[in-house]
């Protein structure tokens, strides 16, 4: 992934410094068990274990020109270690060192993941709280429907973030796995004993069974999971980017001194953070077809989903890192204007109350046919320009004649949709404030 969207901790994770570190230790944890099983001399396994050092420089070095980066790997460290390194990868396959690796660094980087949402999600709280009674309105097709919370925009997104953290704990320990059996899983050449020892070192589960590979169908989950959180975040930007457009303005992502929107225009202020978030979940989407694509291998294994995990996995976990932290700073900072959202709630002139009038005619005896026919009739005329829709319910003589002045009146009250919403808080389990 390229700079401008790499986080440095997440970054670091998919370092090629770091990659063949996480080798090592695979490597290490290996010997251990040989020596614990009396195959590999003990002397052997301190000598590599205090002279083994990863070296990326030389790796590349070698790598040029055996075209084979896990032997590059253990060609360097054999240049370092001397006469002993006869038994480093001793029984070993390449991908029991990489796929093992690979998922000490993808439980590594989906730890960094939940950080990340469990701090969304709380600031989404804090919004929800804050705006519990902010009074908004609520559309359906882009069109005027009743008003809402403003809040409970939030307390939905937060729900979903919960979703979202479940989803990401459970892709956590289903790429939590390793295997240490060989070329083809049969664990000719290596004792299933290397293999549990080596897992638990590293904190992770032996693969009841694997080929000379993990099974992608883990990794597709984890990839499609990142996508899921991905389409959450761009679905929160983009309410973001509706509610910020000038006819509206209703809110406004954090737009910080001396920054600039545009190039020609300095009146410019545009979403362009939100913006960047809906971009980068296509990129998301784009990855997980791409790990969907590479379940199904040749036998016990090909070649064909390494290249394309090189670039998927640290993209995706990168990406989705930035967005989350974007995502977090956009909602904590966001800029909120109840006094535009008030503006919105009258530009219909209480056609919004149309459906609070139909009920309260049925209410008082009419059929509800006949009542919904006499309400469309007066919001679609006032559709079209003049008295207002409240102004003509007030003074036609079919609803007068049923239902008192005061009474109608009151049915124009925005503050009645949020009398529930206290209801809904203490589903979350949060206290009325």
């Amino acid at each position: 992934m390229i700079q401008r969207y790499t986080r440095p901790e997440m970054g670091r994770l998919w370092t090629a410094e770091h990659k063949y570190e996480t080798w090592l230790r695979v490597e290490l944890l290996a010997l251990e068990a040989w020596a614990d099983l009396g195959v590999v001399p003990r002397e052997a396994v301190e000598e590599i274990r205090a002279k083994a050092v990863v070296d990326p420089r030389r790796i590349a070095e070698i790598e040029a020109q055996v075209h084979h980066d896990v032997i590059a790997f253990t060609t360097a460290v054999a240049e370092r270690v001397g006469p002993a390194a006869r038994w480093f990868h001793y029984g070993l396959t390449s991908t029991d060192v990489v796929d093992t690796a690979q998922s000490v660094i993808l439980v590594e980087a989906a730890d960094l993941l939940i950080a990340g949402a469990e701090e969304l999600a709380q600031v989404l709280k804090e919004q929800a709280l804050r705006h519990r009674h902010t009074v908004i309105m609520g559309r359906t097709h882009g069109v005027h429907a009743e008003p809402t919370s403003f809040g409970l925009k939030f307390a939905l997104w937060y729900c979903e973030m919960q979703r979202n953290l479940e989803r990401l704990r459970r892709a956590r320990e289903t790429v939590r796995v390793g295997k240490i059996s060989g070329a083809v899983g049969n664990y000719a050449h290596v004792d299933p004993e290397v293999e549990r020892r080596v897992c638990a070192g590293l904190g992770l589960e032996p693969a009841p069974v694997s080929t000379q590979v993990l099974q992608r169908d883990r990794h597709a989950e984890f990839m499609t999971t990142l996508a899921v959180v991905g389409g959450t975040l761009e679905k929160i930007a983009v309410e973001i980017r509706h509610l910020q457009r000038t006819e509206v303005r209703e809110v406004e992502e954090p737009f910080r001194t001396g920054q600039k929107g545009s190039s020609a225009m300095p009146h410019k202020r545009n979403p362009e953070k939100c913006e960047r978030i809906s971009g980068l979940a296509r990129v998301l989407r784009a990855n997980a077809l791409a790990a969907l694509e590479n379940q199904a291998l040749w036998h016990e294994r090909d070649i064909s989903h390494s290249s394309v995990e090189r670039v998927i996995l640290p993209d995706s976990t990168i990406v989705l890192d930035y967005m989350l932290h974007l995502l977090t700073t956009v909602i904590r900072d966001l800029h909120v204007y109840p006094e535009a959202m008030a503006a919105n709630l009258n530009r219909t002139g209480g056609l919004i109350y149309s459906q609070r009038l139909l009920l309260e005619l049925v209410a008082s005896g009419m059929t509800r046919e006949e009542a919904y026919a006499v309400v469309q009739e007066l919001a679609m005329a006032a559709w079209q320009g003049g008295a207002t829709f409240q102004e003509r319910v007030l003074s036609d003589p079919r609803i007068t004649g049923r239902i008192a002045r005061p009474v109608l009146e009151s049915l124009f009250d925005p503050g009645y949709y949020l009398r529930r919403v206290d209801e809904i808080y203490r589903r979350l389990g949060w206290e009325q404030g």
